[in-house]
This record gives C-alpha cells, structure tokens and sequence, in this order.
C-alpha cells in the first residue's frame, strides 16, 4: 500500500482551504490551474506506459479538480477515515486521471505516477483499493462501481454518519443494466447523501453513445427513477460546484455533466479515436506546450 506524501498533502490543505475562502474568480482561476497540471501529468504518465484513455482521463478532470479541491471531506494523510467522504470511480479504465488527482492532493508521491502500470505497480491500469490509498472499491469493469456506491450511501444512513458518496460514470457505462437497478434502489430509499455524476462526452469505444446505444434523453430517465437532476457544463468549474450541492429535495442527485472527450487539447477533442490511443512523444509535447499556456 502506498503512504501519503506529508508535504504534498499541506499543498492541498492549504489549497483547498484558499479555493473553499476565495472569490467566484479566484476559485475558477484556481480549479483550472489544478485542472490543467492533473492533465499535464495524465499526458507524462501514458506517454511513459504507452498504453491508457487519454480521451476519458481528459472529459472527466475537471469534475475530479472540482471534487477534491473543494467539495469532498477527505484527509490523504487518514485515508480510511471513518467518517470521510467516500469517491468512487466506476469508470475505473481512467485510471490515469483518478492517480494523478490523488497524487496532488497528497494521498502518495507524485514520483509514483512514473510507474503508471509498470509490473509490480500499485498504479494498475483499473484502480486497486488494496494498493492505492483514496481508493475505495476496485473499478474496471462497467457497472461495477455505482452499485457499491449504492451501499455505500445505505451503509452510511445505518451508521448514522453525515458523510456524503459521490461516484462518477461514464456515459457508455449506463448502457449496462445494473446501473439501473442501482439507480431504482437508491431512488427508492431516497439516498440523498449520494450522488452520481455522468461524465456524458457521447463517445465511448468504438463509436458515439448515441449510434451504439442511444442515452437520451439521459435526464428524464434519472427523473423517472426517483433522483433530483442537474444538467451542466462539465467543464465549467463553478457550474460544477453549484450541481454538486447536497439534495434539496430528499432524493439522490444525479449530475448529467456535459463534456468533452480529449479536453484540453485540441487535437483531441470530441475524437473517438482518443478513447485509448496513445499520443506520441512528439503529440504529447505539444499537448502539454498547448495546456501550459
């Protein structure tokens, strides 16, 4: 199991404190700052591995920027807290983004990122809660994680905690049924500590979500399973934040987060290609030229 990095979790502290303190424009001039250094390191840690989804990794790191850098009450440094928010990545094939976030809040050394699904690497390409502190459940194949978000929100209200679960999805993992199930059950208990975020970038392997297996319209079918829906863009950091709020209503929150598959870089962007093509050396220079600037 990997150790907190003690000085790269005071960054974050004192990080998350100014961004949770600041203005409108200094939070959204702060989460993209952490936004694009988390996308700088995907690019170094695929290009090294040679292997990975950049495209996913891009559309979903801001959502992850905005969770962790003011939303989730988490400790790197007591990482099984018993009380601690807990996140979920179902769509655990972007490993990459969800290391290089944990990796800046502190939960690890950044160094570690260099060894990005090498033999013997606690950074498996799917995320591993046995060898990565910050991980909850293991994730990879699709549908696994929501439903064990699901149990987490119960378990939650059977120990009265006010801890909150936040799992993210990909857009094509709804196309898997037991996603639904998860989502009829936590509508029915009304878990209004949960909430699940759809990074909905319409492109998954192969193909757009649409010609595969059409999603829409995404938020109605949230609404008819009983959850409080917020539409929004995903990449928009204060937009996020406002969609994140806690339930007003008593139901779960389901967050229909609008993105963009390759985010960030241009030759990227909205490509289906991306979903795991590994960018050259010379691509991942000049991505990471265009994200610096």
């Amino acid at each position: 199991m990997l150790t907190a990095d003690v000085s790269a979790t005071a960054r974050f502290r004192a990080a998350r404190r100014a961004i949770r303190d600041g203005g409108q424009d200094e939070v959204a001039r702060s989460l993209q700052s952490v936004s694009a250094e988390i996308r700088r390191r995907i690019l170094r840690m695929i290009d090294t591995a040679q292997l990975g989804h950049v495209g996913g990794d891009m559309s979903v790191t801001d959502i992850l920027a905005t969770l962790f850098g003011a939303v989730l009450e988490v400790d790197p440094e007591q990482p099984q807290a018993p009380d601690r928010d807990r996140f979920i990545l179902s769509k655990g094939h972007c490993a990459a983004a969800l290391y290089s976030t944990l990796a800046w809040c502190g939960y690890f050394p950044e160094s570690e990122l260099r060894s990005f699904t090498a033999p013997l690497s606690a950074l498996n390409g799917h995320p591993d809660r046995r060898k990565v502190p910050g991980v909850e459940t293991n994730t990879g194949p699709l549908g696994h994680g929501f439903p064990v978000a699901v149990g987490c929100a119960l378990a939650a209200r059977l120990r009265g905690s006010i801890s909150r679960t936040v799992v993210v999805l990909g857009d094509g993992e709804m196309q898997e049924g037991s996603n639904w199930e998860a989502a009829m059950t936590a509508g029915h208990h009304g878990l209004s500590s949960l909430t699940a975020i759809v990074d909905r970038n319409r492109l998954q392997q192969g193909a757009r979500t649409e010609e595969t297996v059409a999603l829409d319209p995404l938020d109605a079918k949230w609404a008819a399973f009983g959850w409080e829906v917020r539409v929004v863009d995903g990449h928009d950091h204060l937009a996020l934040l406002e969609a994140v709020r806690p339930s007003v209503t008593g139901k779960p929150v389901a967050v229909v987060a609008n993105t963009v598959k390759g985010k960030g870089v241009s030759f990227m962007e909205d490509r289906v290609e991306w979903h795991h093509k590994v960018p050259t050396s010379e691509q991942v220079r000049a991505a990471i030229t265009e994200l610096s600037r």
